[in-house]
């Protein structure tokens, strides 16, 4: 029998939910990461009485839903005489004024001596979190997942390193790798337009869809190099201004597809002013862009190079959604560091090379620089 795979944070929730009742636990990520994998591999695993329910597709107005869900479960506990109960709500932030509902609930059930638990799941990032700051402080934790790590799609699919690096790591693709065509409707439907419909379209007051849409399929296009928006508006239809670009990238970035990366700089104002670097979260969304296979990318030596130092770049705005740092880009005439990590007072600076290329002299500079920053 196949052994079931788990991510790391199946470990994590499950040791916090098996404590005495302290936290509502939030799992947030991009889509089809695993969060719900996750939750039903731990409600099948853990000896709590739960159920779990989804708001998907729930209308927004039904305000009345959180409320009547956890009542049914206090009848369900007294019912049955139950000691404790897990409660899950999938997407929840796909209701309206949802942390008011959730902080109420809650906050009976802890006057009450009821021992619910709670685990609320959500893909669109900001908003959960947005409710999160404005009604539920000091009342639940924060778990982030991310795009699946090259170590464990090799471990659970057997992906080799290239087919990472240029089919990215969406597990629900795996079996679609022997049909490029149908990888990209696969990628292209599942998860940008999804995201783009449903986390941010259905969420945010966008005036111009059509530019949000271009935008990414640009950044994705160029993702691991620069392009400023002054040219980027050139390139699209009805592009607006530099501002209306800012923001879709802003969004964009929120919703774990595309990042347009600051150069460092101990000064805000220069940040803000810099050409943004491009990159994306998954490097499937990169190779989606073009009509290549893996074979002819690999043999095509600037086409790789580009996706090579995307994929490092996917991995580290990645890994920083998930550990809370920031990333940079630095250039100074022709002296470059790809990425610059900043957590705290720490800076850590990566040049990737793709090749054999002679060691770049931009690290040097930017340590003889910003040493005692």
């Amino acid at each position: 029998m196949q052994q079931i795979f788990s991510r790391p944070a199946y470990k994590t929730i499950t040791e916090r939910l098996l404590e005495p009742r302290r936290f509502i636990q939030v799992l947030t990520g991009p889509r089809q990461v695993g969060k719900t994998t996750i939750i039903r591999q731990v409600l099948s695993n853990i000896k709590i009485p739960s159920k779990m329910l989804n708001a998907d597709a729930v209308l927004q107005n039904q305000e009345n839903w959180v409320h009547d869900s956890w009542q049914q479960v206090r009848l369900m506990m007294r019912v049955q005489g139950l000691s404790e109960f897990l409660l899950v709500f999938d997407e929840i932030q796909k209701i309206n004024h949802w942390s008011e509902f959730i902080k109420k609930e809650w906050d009976d059930d802890t006057f009450q001596g009821l021992n619910i638990k709670v685990v609320l799941l959500g893909s669109s990032r900001v908003l959960l979190e947005k409710g999160l700051a404005e009604s539920m402080m000091g009342r639940f934790e924060v778990l982030r997942l991310g795009h699946w790590t090259y170590p464990e799609m090799r471990d659970a699919f057997g992906l080799s390193l290239e087919q990472y690096i240029y089919y990215g790591g969406y597990p629900g693709a795996v079996s679609l790798l022997g049909d490029e065509r149908r990888w990209r409707d696969y990628i292209t439907a599942s998860m940008v337009e999804a995201t783009i419909q449903r986390d941010i379209l259905m969420q945010t007051s966008i005036s111009k869809p059509a530019l949000l849409r271009q935008t990414f399929e640009l950044g994705a296009a160029y993702s691991g190099k620069l392009l400023s928006l002054t040219k980027m508006i050139g390139a699209l239809q009805d592009a607006g201004n530099t501002v209306t670009l800012a923001g879709y990238l802003d969004l964009l970035k929120e919703a774990s597809l595309l990042a347009g990366l600051q150069k460092f700089s101990p000064d805000m104002a220069r940040k803000r002013a810099s050409i943004p670097k491009y990159q994306v979260f998954n490097n499937a969304l990169l190779c989606i862009s073009q009509e290549d296979t893996l074979t002819a990318a690999i043999s095509d030596r600037r086409r790789w190079g580009q996706i090579f130092e995307s994929a490092i770049g996917a991995h580290i705005v990645n890994s920083a959604f998930v550990a809370h740092y920031d990333v940079y880009y630095w250039r100074d005439g022709n002296d470059e560091v790809d990425f610059i990590m900043k957590k705290q007072q720490k800076l850590v600076a990566v040049e990737v090379k793709s090749s054999d290329k002679s060691a770049s002299v931009g690290l040097a500079k930017f340590k003889a620089r910003f040493q005692h920053e």
